[in-house]
């Protein structure tokens, strides 16, 4: 009789699982990576922006990442998650609709593939934080926090929002084939573009490129970076939706792509300046995280290893290039970080993904050649975009309220100026 138990209990748990049916293991996974997103925000990149900025402007970037939070939640309550993942009837191929405002529609026993839809809508909700959060690495020390905010809330509706729909809400590019596992374009391209457009439109911080501007606090950024990493599980591994092998591999691929990514930067670091930084070890870290995205539950180990090695090289010389090249103050790298990387990232999705590439194989029977022009499509589709809308916002924030601090309150430093207050009162 125990056996007879025993066996029937197996069979149940053998069984699969309805996507109309709520699966307990998947959502319990994407409720412990909502809470892994979230944490790479507050307080993970908070606390790595913090540390690179001087010590007269931390408290205004971590207020920035804070306020973004709050700001980009109750945005995506009332109407972002509507416009990327709701209903847009004749014009879905391009934005949501106003199905969902306010959460209509989702209830407790309402399901998105095997998880409640409230738990995939906040999950989601976690991405449209750290997005815009991202930008800020581009103006930091010098935007006024009015304009921030007011920047930052048009962004996420009219760039963010849109874009997410495309890919991932049933839109064009989802529809055209675009792999884009967890953010490549949603996130990381879009962000690195918006960041150096901001980085232009604001223009240089005084001084900048002739004064060193070195970071106050790199004890903080090395904490937040671990933060990143770590959170960066439930980022990548999250996005399967479930609690399964693609989960599984997007984790360990994830994680051999920032190892990558750190140790080649520091390698590249150390031949052309003569020592390894730990400053250049975390940005490698972040450059092979940002890269892997895209291909995160695609590709294998092999090809995230490869992802990982080019991140750290690929993103080195651009974050070179930018700054003593152009001499464009995108203050934190953004753009060479996470744009750059983004579009690496998408590029080699189409490559890494195949299934004929021997070890270096990813896990979709697809034409290597017709993929990567699919990728290249999304890429270049979310640069313009992106480009162009960003530059819009700035403009008219500009108009309303200014967007840069004057002269004299950038020298006294942004927390006194926009907040009273010190982040050091020693």
């Amino acid at each position: 009789m125990k056996r007879a138990i025993a066996t029937a209990a197996g069979l149940l748990i053998c069984m699969p699982v309805f996507a109309d049916e709520l699966n307990g293991a998947d959502t319990a996974w994407i409720l412990t990576s909502t809470a892994l997103v979230l944490f790479m925000t507050i307080p993970g990149l908070s606390l790595f922006y913090a540390g690179l900025v001087r010590s007269k402007n931390v408290l205004s970037v971590l207020m920035q990442c804070f306020t973004i939070t709050c700001v980009a939640s109750i945005l995506w309550l009332l109407i972002g998650y509507s416009l990327a993942f709701g209903d847009g009837g004749g014009a879905n191929a391009f934005i949501g609709g106003l199905s969902n405002v306010l959460f209509a529609n989702i209830g407790e026993d309402t399901l998105s593939g095997s998880i409640p839809e409230s738990l995939f809508a906040i999950f989601q909700m976690t991405f449209a934080i750290i997005t815009p959060a991202l930008i800020v690495g581009g103006f930091a020390e010098r935007m006024r926090f009015s304009a921030m905010l007011m920047f930052s809330a048009a962004w996420l509706l009219l760039v963010y929002a849109p874009i997410c729909h495309w890919v991932w809400g049933g839109g064009w590019l989802g529809d055209l084939g675009l792999m884009d596992f967890a953010g490549g374009t949603v996130v990381h391209i879009t962000a690195g573009v918006g960041a150096i457009v901001a980085a232009v439109v604001l223009g240089n911080r005084r001084g900048f490129p002739d004064q060193a501007m070195t970071p106050h606090n790199m004890t903080l950024t090395i904490a937040g970076a671990g933060m990143l990493w770590v959170g960066w599980f439930g980022f990548n591994g999250g996005s399967a939706l479930a609690a399964n092998g693609d989960a599984a591999m997007a984790i360990l691929v994830t994680h051999i792509s920032a190892a990558a990514g750190a140790f080649t930067w520091m390698c590249a670091e150390w031949v052309k300046y003569g020592k390894p930084s730990a400053l250049g070890a975390v940005t490698g870290m972040v450059a092979g995280l940002g890269t892997i995205t895209p291909a995160s539950g695609f590709v294998g180990p092999g090809g995230g290893l490869i992802i990982g090695l080019s991140a750290g090289i690929v993103c080195f010389f651009a974050t070179n290039y930018i700054k003593r090249g152009l001499k464009i103050d995108d203050s934190l790298d953004v753009f060479p970080v996470h744009g750059v990387g983004g579009i690496l990232g998408t590029l080699l999705t189409g490559v890494f993904a195949a299934n004929t590439l021997g070890v270096f194989s990813g896990q979709e029977d697809i034409s290597i050649g017709s993929q990567v022009g699919i990728q290249a499509v999304g890429v270049l589709a979310t640069v313009v975009y992106t480009a162009v809308v960003t530059f819009i916002i700035l403009k008219l924030t500009g108009v309303l309220v200014g967007n840069r601090v004057d002269d004299e309150d950038e020298l006294s430093g942004l927390d006194l100026v926009s907040h009273n207050e010190r982040g050091y009162d020693l």
